[in-house]
């Protein structure tokens, strides 16, 4: 049985490069792969747990394979990636203006994310009175118990000092949860130290940015190689997810699930619409985006998800690189729609009839707006994604940390769309700021 499924497995592998090779439509062929490996996970379901883990263990080579090299060009690619793009900028003072930009729309629209988990959250009358908690939700509840420990003596400087670098070597291995901006903010010092140097010295300004700049192309060559392989990555994450998910937790949980995809369902919308608003064609953007948000949704992982994010801005949607650098970098650990803004809403929301305030009081919502957006802006300085929000956030309004517990059993499922309007959040961020300060625009669908 096992060789029977891993040859099934094999052929579809086959049939995904040939749909890929004859159209070479990335954007479909990562659609079409992710539909099968949902179909061909629930199919191996019906496997014996035994069959099903050593199954997927070799399944696992071709998904968590994927995800792994990705990872491996994260920091690599942020770090010369930055570089790059600061050493041709021709003011200084944009790289202020990109930056402005960049976190002002993150934070705006991880504050509408918040407004959107409430409403969403009343209008399926969701609460957490009643919830029965089960033997792997209880074992949740002690986890959580002991990273809000963890992080109950973090204040807003101490995670603002976490972003300097002390180490960058240390941070270009992900060593700390904040490596990601450490290195945003090391490249960028390198950066402006390149413009520096233009001014002193022309020619060897300028022979330093041509060496920088072959870096820089060499490595996203090495993120072309990677990014060919997403339909496979995708098609074999997709598997794990539905062979691995348990029907009766979803069922249990189904009210809070379904409002949970509403909301992030009204947030893609109104990234459209605020597209729309500043003269961008959300049909082409959303074409284009297509694998990149198809990735983050097979792999719940923003970070890992920042080489096709800053491709995609860069070559799909025409968006000034160094925007995309930074959108992507910062869009991945700070104000995160999914993540940051929507889950924490609603659980604050669910909790705050059982200690007594009504949840539709515009106090309690504007409060809620404005811890949400201030802990999306600090969530990197802890780690831990949607987990470590709802933790900062509750811990704030003094609300009880068992909801977050008792929800893990329907988690990775949720976290998927979560991570996908992440990694949305950060794309729109970017095309929008490109729109505002380069005047850039969509590049029509020729492909």
């Amino acid at each position: 049985m096992l060789i029977l499924n891993l040859a099934i497995f094999a052929l579809i592998l086959i049939a995904i490069g040939y749909l890929f090779y004859k159209f070479n439509k990335l954007g479909w062929t990562v659609l079409f792969s992710l539909l099968v490996g949902l179909l061909f996970g629930v199919y191996l379901q019906k496997l014996d747990s035994q069959n099903l883990t050593t199954l997927l263990d070799w399944i696992a080579i071709i998904g968590t394979g994927y995800v792994r090299l990705l990872q491996m060009i994260v920091m690599p690619l942020v770090f010369i990636s930055i570089l790059s793009a600061i050493s041709r900028l021709e003011q200084v003072r944009k790289l202020g203006r990109i930056s402005v930009s960049v976190l002002g729309i993150l934070l705006f629209t991880t504050a509408i994310a918040a407004l959107v988990g409430v409403l969403a959250t009343n209008l399926f009358g969701l609460s957490a009175q009643g919830l029965v908690s089960g033997a792997r939700e209880m074992a949740a509840n002690t986890r959580v118990e002991e990273r809000a420990a963890n992080i109950q003596n973090l204040t807003i400087p101490v995670i603002i000092l976490s972003f300097i670098p002390t180490n960058p070597f240390a941070d270009l291995t992900g060593a700390r949860s904040t490596s990601v901006i450490a290195t945003v903010i090391f490249s960028a010092f390198l950066g402006l130290a390149t413009l520096s140097m233009k001014k002193e010295d022309a020619n060897l300004g300028q022979r330093l940015v041509d060496g920088i700049e072959v870096i820089n192309k060499l490595i996203m060559r090495v993120v072309r190689f990677v990014i060919r392989l997403t339909p496979y990555g995708v098609f074999a994450l997709m598997i794990k997810m539905a062979a691995t998910t348990d029907g009766q937790d979803v069922l249990r949980l189904a009210n809070f699930l379904v409002a949970s995809y509403f909301a992030i369902f009204v947030m893609f919308v109104i990234h459209g619409l605020l597209l729309t608003f500043n003269g961008i064609n959300p049909i082409t953007y959303f074409t284009r985006a297509l694998p990149t948000l198809s990735f983050a949704f097979t792999s719940r992982s923003s970070a890992a998800s920042i080489p096709l994010n800053i491709n995609t801005q860069v070559r799909d949607l025409g968006n000034n690189s160094a925007i995309a650098n930074f959108a992507a970098t910062f869009g991945a650990t700070i104000g995160q729609n999914g993540c940051a803004g929507i889950y924490p809403a609603m659980l604050a929301t669910m909790i705050a009839p059982t200690v007594g305030i009504d949840p539709l009081s515009i106090q309690f919502i504007a409060t809620l707006i404005l811890i949400v957006t201030i802990a999306s802006f600090g969530i990197a300085g802890v780690g831990g994604g949607a987990t470590f929000a709802s933790i900062v956030v509750l811990s704030t309004l003094g609300f009880p940390l068992e909801l977050v517990g008792l929800l893990i059993s329907i988690e990775p499922i949720i976290d998927m769309g979560r991570t996908a309007l992440n990694v949305n959040g950060a794309m729109t961020a970017g095309t929008i700021s490109s729109k505002w300060i380069y005047k850039t625009s969509l590049p029509t669908l020729t492909k």
